[in-house]
């Protein structure tokens, strides 16, 4: 989980993949995963040996880091995947097969955020998930800066242009809501 040096959790990821309701045998990827793959571990034991899970990252060395994990765990649904998000079509994933697409703080790094949804809305087949935690507006003692924030409201009218219906909207820690969408 991703915690303080209180160990209270800044996300609680297994509240989150309750929610989602990742069953074994789906294909799944983390887009932005980064260094720790904080999901897509956890997801790696909920989708079985018969199911597929993509840690995509624009980031090779971090991309390096999962799968030297993945093999030490016997984790061998763990595909890694680099590709730079903001560009459509440039990840290497069939489009239309994904049951479950999660962006995990990272709209908040890009001016693309659109071009990134876009590309996540690619890869899920129809009536697939997507799911969107980010950091709340307003003064939080860390993360990024008020203003790289995103608004709930933002995110909702960009994603029903592109295709998703919001399916959920919840609390994801006491520093980050949660949203899931459903591909029409």
């Amino acid at each position: 989980m991703l915690q303080l040096k209180t160990n209270k959790p800044l996300i609680d990821i297994e509240f989150i993949l309750k929610k989602v309701g990742i069953q074994e045998n789906d294909k799944v990827a983390e887009l932005g995963c980064g260094s720790f793959g904080y999901f897509v571990y956890p997801l790696a034991r909920l989708v079985g040996k018969n199911g597929r899970v993509y840690a995509v990252d624009i980031l090779k060395s971090s991309l390096e880091g999962i799968k030297r994990k993945a093999i030490q765990e016997n984790l061998r649904q763990i595909e890694t995947i680099w590709s730079n998000l903001e560009i459509f079509k440039a990840t290497k994933i069939e489009g239309a097969v994904l049951d479950v697409v999660f962006l995990i703080n990272i709209l908040n790094q890009s001016d693309k955020k659109a071009e990134i949804i876009r590309e996540a809305v690619r890869l899920l087949k129809r009536n697939a998930k997507l799911v969107i935690i980010e950091w709340k507006s307003g003064q939080l003692p860390f993360g990024p800066t008020p203003e790289k924030r995103l608004k709930i409201d933002s995110i909702k009218s960009a994603s029903l242009q592109l295709g998703l219906t919001l399916s959920e909207e919840f609390t994801a820690g006491e520093y980050h809501y949660g949203l899931i969408f459903k591909k029409i």
